[in-house]
């Protein structure tokens, strides 16, 4: 039987872009938390500077795909259908951590 830890470092390593981004997860308990430490290539505007939005809302599709892979105990990751993100201000370049929280599991659809 596999542990908790070892089970969300698979569900990570299953998405190339978040090798690329450099995330790692943290779990205690029940609790998942997913880091994204600070990279240089990760800055959108030098002149701020600040993070890229696109590397943000990665970083939080993907700890969303990873909360919802280790709830449902599927082999099928899940597939995003919609993601919507409003940005009140820059990200700004330090490590990032990012946590989700699952509403509702239905058979087709996830919030």
């Amino acid at each position: 039987m596999s542990t908790p830890q070892i089970r969300v470092a698979d569900a990570i390593s299953r998405v190339p872009y978040a090798k690329f981004l450099g995330i790692r997860a943290e779990l205690k308990g029940d609790e998942l938390t997913l880091i994204m430490p600070f990279a240089p290539h990760l800055i959108g505007n030098p002149a701020l500077p600040a993070l890229h939005g696109g590397v943000v809302g990665a970083l939080m599709e993907v700890t969303a795909l990873t909360q919802l892979a280790i709830a449902s105990k599927s082999e099928r990751f899940p597939k995003t259908i919609d993601v919507n993100i409003e940005y009140l201000r820059s990200g700004r370049p330090v490590d990032t951590y990012a946590r989700a929280r699952i509403v509702k599991i239905g058979r087709r659809i996830a919030n």
